[in-house]
């Protein structure tokens, strides 16, 4: 019964024995219970510093057992001091918090760009930003497929805000299109009223928080570079318009298979091709359709067999003149 004040078994037992038998001693409490004496005087320790058990003012040596009506008391007039302290520390830390907040918060007007050095930085940035929103926020996911860790754990924030009631647009790359974790995230945040686009390729990563604040990452292709935040109001408008402009040309992620030109090549092997006419490597090409190398190589080797080209440079100039590719 005295577990939930952390009494141990032994402590509980003891006590017990000395309020059926309060004139026993150490000794008595050692040969009935079958304990060692050190447990004893253990348990004693542990019930006197609970107050259940004291001195006697008689008799220094011997010990007085608290009757259980005056415990009660004792034990719930300490949990509520204990209480009383714990409710205090804790606004303690929240007026910290506060002033933490004030004198550290996301919009500095002396400073319109700051960066955020590595993954940690970035996230504890997200963290404090997806506080702040309000309205509406919009991203580009280059990279390809998401892990399932990352997915998981961002369904909580995404949950709070979509209840919030912020809107939310994601962008991803075509390519996630073949993979069902990420699929079933798009579902599930489609159900909760997020809505979900893809593209062939995107220009970098991208967060933009009320058309107020952009963070755009240093390295598209190396997120631990970190990131550049940017306030300032006639960049974050261009980044904005970017985001529309893709947005528009976007396919839902629940829209059947991918339609296909005159020709019979998909916005994807268009994309290709775009970026290796621009002399592009096969790597480079699959980190920004989000493929990895070797599917990246094959749509390669099947768009020079397409265009009758006998290298990579060649179906870019073949492509051109077909006019599937802007000059």
């Amino acid at each position: 019964m005295l577990d939930v004040l952390k009494v141990n078994a032994t402590a509980e037992v003891v006590y017990r024995e000395m309020l059926a038998h309060p004139q026993e001693g150490v000794a008595e409490l050692v040969y009935r219970l079958e304990l060692t004496e050190q447990e004893v005087r253990t348990a004693l320790d542990t019930l006197g510093e609970l107050a259940l058990v004291r001195h006697s003012r008689e008799d220094p040596q011997s010990f007085h057992v608290v009757e259980p009506h005056l415990a009660a008391e004792i034990l719930l007039a300490r949990e509520r001091a204990e209480l009383a302290a714990q409710q205090q520390r804790v606004q303690e830390v929240q007026a910290a918090a506060l002033q933490l907040k004030s004198e550290f918060t996301l919009e500095s007007p002396k400073d319109e760009v700051h960066r955020l050095t590595g993954v940690d930085s970035v996230r504890d940035y997200l963290a404090a930003l997806h506080d702040e929103v309000q309205d509406e926020l919009l991203a580009f996911a280059p990279g390809g497929a998401q892990t399932k860790a990352n997915l998981r754990s961002s369904r909580p924030i995404a949950d709070a805000l979509l209840a919030r009631g912020v809107r939310m647009r994601t962008v991803y790359l075509d390519s996630v299109r073949n993979d069902p974790p990420t699929v079933a995230h798009a579902d599930w945040l489609a159900v909760r009223g997020g809505r979900v686009r893809t593209v062939p390729s995107l220009p970098n990563r991208l967060i933009i928080c009320d058309q107020k604040i952009a963070i755009v990452a240093v390295d598209a292709d190396d997120t631990s570079a970190g990131a550049v935040v940017l306030h300032t109001a006639g960049v974050v408008s261009s980044l904005y318009a970017l985001f529309e402009n893709i947005w528009q040309a976007a396919r839902p992620m629940r829209e059947g298979t991918q339609s296909s030109d005159e020709q019979g090549l998909s916005p994807q092997q268009l994309e290709a091709l775009r970026l290796l006419s621009l002399g592009h490597t096969d790597d480079y090409v699959a980190a920004r359709l989000g493929v990895s190398g070797r599917t990246a190589r094959r749509i390669a080797t099947k768009l020079m067999s397409y265009l009758g080209a006998r290298s990579r440079f060649q179906a870019g100039l073949h492509a051109g003149a077909r006019g599937l590719i802007r000059p």
